[in-house]
């Protein structure tokens, strides 16, 4: 820096936070000082930096789980030039100082000195509180998906008790909206057998049901060997109503990353067999993509590298992947490189070819997805649209 920078060093934590500020010169500036994560606590932050030439102001701050996130788009929304260090950087700087000791305070200019040894350094952007958002949004819809799909099955196991042959009786199964409709209002065999035919017709009006099939059901619920118990009845209708609130959820969360997508148009979107949900997750996930200097280390953080196996003399040629990492990346990743199998020529080629191999479906589309981060790499850093010509 030819010019005097002045660099902020922010300690977070759950309750309170730290900062201190001293010039390129190592003058201490703010001595370290505590405020408390929340408005008056930002607020006391801002009074002490206005004190200082904004222009010349880096603040920097250690990434945590979440503890951060509000403080940074708090600064960024206010024009600061914030940036995120790596905490592996800040110890190594810790371990270098003589005394090794660890306080709030001693971490505050940690941070500062880690700033000022930096070559280069990369300051949040808005698009970058997008990325945050996807990812948040992202994790939430794989917990939601998860907790569905164990209502399914508890709703499964309910009905296998109280109606077992009625789940054989629809082509599709019993998740569809026509069964919950028709579940909710008649969740046992003899409410189903007594409901009179225009009302059974009406309330699976979602689904193909015919006057033929609705004398089929009410035949099945009069000869149905199920339960007749009024607590599993509950239960039938109560775990719908929670996979129904689950589902409106899911269309809220996914609906908000499409938003986020279309406002950002990435080059991720030019990928055939990719969508903006899946592609959310996959930037979301991702994060700033100069965080990988090798397109190994973006398949390292997916766990989508091969493990090793290796016994003396003896090192396997075929190993599965590690699967370390993101588990959210790695799933998307994987859904899209089944995606891009349909979608894309080349992709396909790659993927008939590891099945000749002797490979499983899954081991050949975990083949499929790391060719194809090796390309979103590229891409992204390059912000070059999709092309395998």
């Amino acid at each position: 820096y030819n010019l005097m920078k002045i660099f902020v060093g922010i300690d977070i934590a759950k309750l309170n936070h730290f900062a201190s500020a001293i010039s390129s010169d190592g003058e201490e500036l703010i001595k370290p000082f505590k405020f408390t994560n929340d408005n008056d606590g930002f607020q006391l932050l801002i009074s002490k930096l206005d004190s200082l030439d904004k222009d010349s102001l880096i603040i920097g701050l250690e990434s945590t789980t979440h503890y951060d996130d509000n403080l940074v788009r708090y600064l960024v929304a206010k024009n600061y030039k914030v940036c995120v260090l790596n905490p592996i950087k800040t110890s190594t700087m810790r371990k270098n100082n003589i005394r090794k000791t660890k306080t709030d305070k001693v971490d505050t200019y940690i941070i500062c000195k880690t700033l000022m040894m930096q070559e280069s350094l990369r300051f949040v952007t808005f698009y970058d509180l997008d990325l945050m958002d996807l990812r948040a949004l992202g994790r939430f819809r794989q917990k939601t998906i998860n907790q569905r799909t164990l209502l399914k099955i508890q709703l499964t196991s309910y009905v296998d008790e109280i109606f077992p042959e009625l789940q054989y009786f629809f082509k599709s199964g019993l998740h569809q909206k026509s069964v919950y409709a028709l579940l909710k209002e008649a969740p046992t065999p003899e409410a189903i057998a007594s409901m009179h035919m225009t009302h059974l017709l009406k309330v699976n009006s979602h689904g193909r049901f015919d006057k033929k099939m609705a004398q089929q059901l009410r035949v099945l619920a009069q000869k149905s060997i199920g339960a007749s118990d009024s607590s599993l009845s509950i239960q039938v209708t109560h775990t719908i109503q929670q996979i129904e609130l689950l589902d409106s959820q899911l269309e809220r969360v996914e609906a908000e990353m499409t938003e986020i997508m279309k406002f950002n148009d990435s080059v991720i979107m030019t990928i055939p067999g990719i969508g903006y949900i899946n592609g959310g997750m996959i930037l979301g996930e991702i994060g700033d993509i100069h965080r990988f200097s090798s397109p190994n280390k973006l398949l390292a953080y997916a766990g989508l590298d091969p493990s090793v196996y290796q016994s003396r003399n003896f090192q396997a040629k075929k190993t599965r992947m590690s699967k370390r990492g993101s588990k959210v990346l790695r799933y998307a990743l994987v859904n899209a490189a089944h995606n891009v199998v349909k979608s894309n020529a080349t992709f396909k080629t790659y993927y008939d070819a590891k099945m000749a191999e002797g490979r499983t479906h899954y081991n050949a589309l975990g083949h499929c997805a790391g060719k194809l981060v090796r390309i979103i790499w590229k891409m992204m850093t390059d912000n070059l649209e999709f092309n395998l010509e």
